[in-house]
């Protein structure tokens, strides 16, 4: 079989490229051909149609909205998330190829157009999912280049003194030249910033309705803003944008009026029904629970604290990267816009343990590792350290039930300690490379040394039940990463 595959995770780095590494393995070693296409932050270049035009099945492995879907409208398809594809690439591999010799063919032997009026399907929750992260994934370059940038303005010119230079670009003679490029980069970053919200509800409109979604989704984020709905007005935004959008587009229009729909009806009534709603209906309503749940963040202190400390960082390392990762970033993103830096310092410094402390593990235990693990274990030395927590998946791919605990009780240590002690980021991004503009440098690294410990400690704990590494019931075909971090040949589910 010839086989084409699509991967794109939100970020579009770590998840995108393991995925396509495993079904790359799984269908070359089931003797079929293969050819990938990551989307993402780190992607490639797309397919060649005429890969695509000679392919017999479609893998989409994603977990936001795929760009050029229509470019395999004639294939069947098999639809699943990232982490399934890198769980159990030969099974996935298996269902295209059934999809493949079960789709109808013409006289040349190519899939029919009919095969694809039924690709494989995905619950209503998923579809959400899928919207959502979609948003999330390009909000993401807009988080990073504007939080990191403001951080780095405050680190030089001082976290009170830049937001006083008010005539920028017209600085004048009184200020320190110090302290007007702290302020040069504050205000990029501001603005950057300040796109956040418009970025995200642009983006989950345009995963529900395509590109005429885009222009209603952006005006809502931009109205949710000026509410002050932040976050939550955002992805309802969003999401009320791309509904109506595809209200929109299942009116079927024949005629000149046709060709005008995207152009015209699609992004006037789009945005003013969308605008209304927000404006005289829903808005006000969502701007009260976001000033509700911003002064709560604001009150705690103390005990309560080190709870929100242990929730935040246990969602971290639940999923590695997943959904319920990055909904725990996203609350860590809507702290650090509402003026809470110490959520924010939780989140990053839960997401850093999991690699770090499985990097421990295969330093201090080897032989309860392979030698595909051990190897993984260099390279997450430097992925927990730039916090990327996906940095983590091999090992629990390999051996979810020893593994994962372990990830949750660390990252739920550092949360909480983090929290405890007070320590506070505005950057939301950059792991130890932002150590600088990080208050309360001593308590954010005692919560990362503890975090990483815990981790170490819970999952050799749990590996040594077993008597060696090679034990345990079924196989997994995973291999690989984006950062080099490899699982080679076939790993041991154990525990299953």
């Amino acid at each position: 079989m010839k086989l084409v595959a699509v991967t794109a995770c939100p970020t579009g780095i770590a998840h995108s490229a393991m995925a396509a590494e495993a079904l790359e393995m799984a269908a070359r070693a089931a003797g079929h051909e293969i050819e990938v296409e990551l989307q993402g932050a780190a992607g490639g270049p797309p397919i060649d149609p005429a890969v695509v035009a000679a392919a017999d099945a479609v893998i989409f492995a994603v977990d936001a909205g795929v760009r050029g879907r229509e470019r395999f409208a004639h294939l069947p398809a098999v639809e699943v998330r990232t982490r399934q594809a890198i769980d159990r690439p030969a099974e996935i591999v298996a269902q295209a190829v059934t999809a493949a010799q079960a789709a109808p063919r013409d006289s040349a032997g190519a899939p029919t157009p009919m095969a694809a009026a039924a690709p494989a399907g995905t619950s209503k929750g998923a579809q959400l999912r899928i919207w959502l992260m979609t948003g999330v994934s390009y909000m993401l370059p807009f988080v990073v280049a504007g939080g990191i940038l403001i951080a780095l303005g405050f680190a030089i010119g001082g976290a009170t003194r830049v937001t006083d230079v008010e005539a920028w670009p017209s600085f004048g003679d009184a200020f320190s030249s110090k302290l007007l490029f702290g302020a040069l980069l504050f205000k990029i970053g501001a603005t950057a910033f300040s796109m956040l919200v418009p970025i995200l509800a642009g983006f989950i409109a345009f995963g529900m309705a395509d590109r005429p979604g885009i222009a209603p989704g952006v005006v809502a984020g931009l109205i949710a803003v000026d509410l002050q709905a932040g976050f939550l007005g955002g992805l309802a935004g969003g999401l009320l944008a791309g509904a109506v959008v595809m209200a929109l587009q299942r009116i079927k229009v024949q005629g000149p009026l046709a060709k005008m729909m995207p152009v015209l009806v699609y992004p006037i009534v789009g945005t003013l029904v969308t605008g209304a709603i927000l404006v005289l209906l829903i808005g006000g309503p969502i701007a009260d629970a976001q000033s509700g749940l911003t002064n709560w963040l604001t009150d705690l202190q103390g005990s309560n604290a080190v709870v929100l400390g242990i929730i935040v960082g246990a969602m971290m390392a639940f999923d590695m990267g997943g959904p319920v990762n990055k909904a725990a970033y996203a609350f860590g993103l809507a702290a650090l816009d509402s003026g809470n830096y110490a959520v924010m310092a939780a989140v990053m410094i839960a997401g850093m343990t999991p690699p770090l402390g499985l990097a421990l593990a295969t330093v201090l235990r080897p032989k309860l590792f392979n030698e595909g693990e051990r190897e993984s274990g260099k390279a997450a030395w430097l992925l927990g350290a730039s916090f990327i927590t996906e940095g983590a998946i091999p090992f629990a791919a390999a051996d979810p039930l020893r593994i994962i605990p372990g990830l949750i009780a660390g990252s739920a240590t550092a949360g909480a300690v983090s929290m405890a002690l007070d320590a506070q980021l505005r950057a939301p991004h950059g792991g130890v490379f932002v150590l600088g503009l990080i208050d309360g440098k001593l308590g954010y690294l005692i919560a990362g040394v503890l975090g990483t410990v815990v981790t170490t400690a819970v999952v050799v704990a749990l590996k040594s039940l077993r008597s060696s590494p090679s034990e345990g019931v079924g196989t997994i075909d995973i291999t690989g990463s984006a950062a080099g971090a490899q699982v080679a040949g076939t790993g041991v589910l154990s525990g299953a």
